[in-house]
């Protein structure tokens, strides 16, 4: 159970939204919603239609139906399911059948609608013509009126019960209302062609703009369709197949060719090819055999594979990426915050906007009170800004879609904008820059000590360690050592380890600094790597050289940050001085800092964040758990999530999946698009609809033409959005 940012204990609810297709209802939900005593925070996800409720520890009396009552005052239709352990709807709050949304006129509805329109214009030009009977009502014979009236009652009927009943629970500024008052005053204003006509145009956009939607959010869908279905448990030599989350750790399961693993775990027989495009963005399929680690999401092209589990699906790879990735939702960025409060107060200040141009001309200058209405009429349907509301969020989401394609995980739209403002870019070293593989290089003893006397000593101290460093010194040893005779374990963060041998030998390993505070006198290694002095008793007995292996691709990522405009790279080490000039000068990095504590990491960075460029962003790309405080104090913390530790995955913003530094050039490149697409979008939408607004003032503009400015211009705004999904 989290804390909030006050300390409160709280609980994360997550709710479906079945039935939601207004992206500006989806921003009413979320601000009413968050405002409910007893909820710290509420993020509804338009795309998945997802509402995460973070509810605060204390009394939560009828939250539940305060919460569905909300939705059903922006969403008459929507239904409302909790979603229970491992994503399964559960209970449904406040009961009922799933229901369509009996508003949207189906292709079929639109036909009938069209056709009606279409005997209507016949029999008012018959009825011009003399033909036929003689004009009764608004300049047309009863029959005619009447097929304008069924016509409309079959297309525009949804649109004004839905319009009355958010009217009955006090919604009054939605589309709804717009374009049923628009229609209704043409009626009124004796446009019955006009009135049914503008209302057929709008379903048959509002169709297409569903449809653009719709395409939109299953291209990102899949973009993250990881999540396996089922597992085949193991059992006294018989398989079952169950749901991910009842297998254990600890339990064997089979996967097939063509199946996903579905949870996290180390292969203990058979060998496959797998697929890992979906998790990593890698192309390239990965060998797998007996005692590899895998992760869930992976599918295997070939062999058949037993696992055995090393994590509840909770946990699992998939799991916690879909979590990531569904959940940046709730992380807005600036840009989706302006455009939610813009059209809380924008809608209603138009509808007065309109009423005056209705009313005010004809009192203070007289003339046709029908004609300043029909302006009036024209300015409301062109005031909607669901082209804002949709394709913003669409847009943003797109982003994080196309982001997870290529192995990037970003969890939030605001860190996506940060990426794309980037100015200085700080690395750590081993396992970030370099691949963290170390090797013994040299070998020097102190006279009076031999190679293989060093290397025991160094082994039997670095025996209890998970450091690559220590890896590397028992690696290079070969030999088994007793870890019953040591004893009396110490490290030091930064410094290195020390132990005891047989109760009366205390032998340690590390840096000069711990050399130091012992007391001990060494001899400095003139050779380039990280260097372990070894010391028994007091004794200084030689020193070790190891060296790490710059990735393939951080010189590429040093000249594509540098191309994408990035003023200033710098890396912060816990390697000396002189290794850290030397990966730096190397890798064409501009500034490097070595020797450093987790501490002293943080001070630089402090000291760089003063350096920024006016309204640009610093990033901090590291793998390790000593990097989880400078991952968090960054402006956009960036984690090598394929060897990375969890702690330094979870405090950061990004996390790289492919461990390749490169990969945070291309989530600039994404950052750029997405924001250049969603400022696009916000130009053309602002640009056409101030256009519009002004000729439909002036009654140059007519209801057509409105209805393009608002349907037309959403349509085409969110198949702009989608092109940020397509990279």
């Amino acid at each position: 159970m989290p804390n909030d940012s006050n300390g409160v204990r709280s609980m994360i609810k997550e709710y479906t939204l079945k039935g939601l297709d207004c992206a500006n209802c989806a921003g009413a939900i979320e601000e009413g919603v968050g405002k409910l005593e007893g909820v710290a925070s509420a993020s509804l996800n338009f795309v998945t239609a997802t509402l995460r409720v973070d509810i605060a520890d204390g009394p939560q009396d009828g939250l539940r139906e305060k919460i569905e009552r909300i939705v059903r005052l922006h969403e008459p239709d929507a239904l409302l399911v909790e979603k229970a352990r491992g994503g399964k709807a559960g209970e449904i709050l406040g009961g009922g059948e799933e229901c369509e949304d009996s508003d949207e006129v189906k292709p079929v509805g639109l036909i009938l609608g069209a056709a009606l329109l279409a005997v209507a214009v016949a029999l008012k030009w018959l009825t011009e013509a003399g033909v036929s009977a003689p004009e009764r009502f608004f300049g047309m014979s009863v029959a005619a009126l009447l097929a304008h009236v069924c016509a409309y009652i079959v297309l525009g009927g949804g649109v004004v019960l839905s319009a009355l009943r958010s009217i009955a629970k006090g919604g009054i500024f939605n589309e709804d209302f717009l374009m049923a008052l628009a229609t209704l005053g043409a009626f009124g204003n004796r446009d019955c062609l006009e009135a049914v006509s503008v209302m057929l145009f709008f379903q048959v956009g509002e169709y297409f703009q569903g449809l653009a939607v719709a395409k939109s959010k299953k291209s990102i869908a899949a973009l993250m369709d990881i999540r396996p279905d089922y597992a085949n448990l193991l059992k006294d030599g018989q398989t079952k197949k169950v749901a991910p989350d009842v297998v254990k750790i600890g339990d064997a399961f089979v996967v097939a060719p063509g199946e996903k693993i579905p949870l996290d775990g180390v292969v203990v027989e058979g060998e496959a090819t797998l697929d890992t495009k979906a998790l990593t963005g890698e192309s390239v399929p990965k060998k797998a055999r007996g005692g590899d680690a895998v992760h869930s999401g992976c599918i295997n092209q070939d062999g058949v594979l037993t696992i055995r589990a090393t994590r509840t699906f909770g946990e699992s790879t998939a799991s916690k990426i879909l979590d990531l990735v569904e959940n940046a939702a709730a992380k807005k960025a600036p840009t989706e915050n302006f455009i939610r409060v813009f059209a809380r107060y924008y809608t209603p200040a138009v509808v007065f906007l309109a009423a005056l141009i209705a009313t005010l001309p004809p009192l203070l200058l007289g003339g046709a009170w029908s004609d300043w209405l029909a302006r009036g009429l024209i300015f409301l349907v062109i005031s909607c800004p669901c082209a804002l509301v949709i394709s913003i969020p669409l847009g943003y989401f797109g982003g994080i879609g196309g982001a997870s394609k290529n192995g990037i995980l970003v969890k939030g739209g605001n860190y996506l904008d940060a990426l794309a403002k980037l100015d200085i870019v700080v690395f750590d070293k081993t396992g970030t820059l370099t691949r963290g593989v170390f090797n013994v290089t040299a070998v020097r003893p102190a006279k009076g000590f031999g190679d293989r006397e060093l290397l025991e000593a160094a082994a039997q101290c670095e025996a209890f360690s998970n450091h690559p460093i220590a890896h590397s010194i028992l690696r290079h040893h070969g030999g088994s050592i007793d870890k019953a005779r040591l004893s009396a374990y110490s490290e030091t963060a930064g410094h290195g380890v020390s132990v005891c041998l047989d109760g009366t030998k205390t032998i340690a390993a590390g840096n000069k600094a711990l050399m130091a505070k012992m007391g001990v006198a060494i001899e400095e290694s003139p050779l380039a790597g990280t260097v372990v002095y070894i010391a028994a008793n007091g004794a200084f007995m030689g020193s070790i050289v190891i060296s790490d292996e710059i990735k393939p691709d951080a010189r590429r990522a040093m000249a594509a940050l540098k191309a994408l405009g990035v003023r200033k790279t710098v890396m912060l080490t816990g390697d000396n001085e002189r290794i850290a000039a030397a990966t730096a000068g190397e890798l064409g990095i501009d500034e490097a800092h070595g020797g450093l504590l987790p501490q002293q990491k943080v001070e630089w960075l402090d000291r760089l964040n003063a350096k920024k460029r006016p309204n640009t962003k610093l990033a901090f790309v590291g793998d390790g758990i000593n990097d989880a405080p400078v991952l968090a104090m960054a402006d956009v913390g960036v984690a090598m999530g394929g060897l990375g530790s969890d702690a330094a995955i979870e405090a950061a913003d990004v996390v790289l999946m492919t461990d390749e530094p490169s990969l945070l050039a291309k989530a600039i490149e994404i950052a750029r698009l997405t924001k250049r697409v969603v400022w696009q979008n916000i130009g053309f939408a602002l640009g056409v609809k101030s256009l519009f607004l002004a000729l439909g003032a002036f009654g140059v503009a007519n209801m057509w033409e409105a209805v393009f400015a608002d349907v037309g211009v959403t349509v085409l705004a969110v198949l702009n959005a989608m092109k940020c999904s397509r990279q």
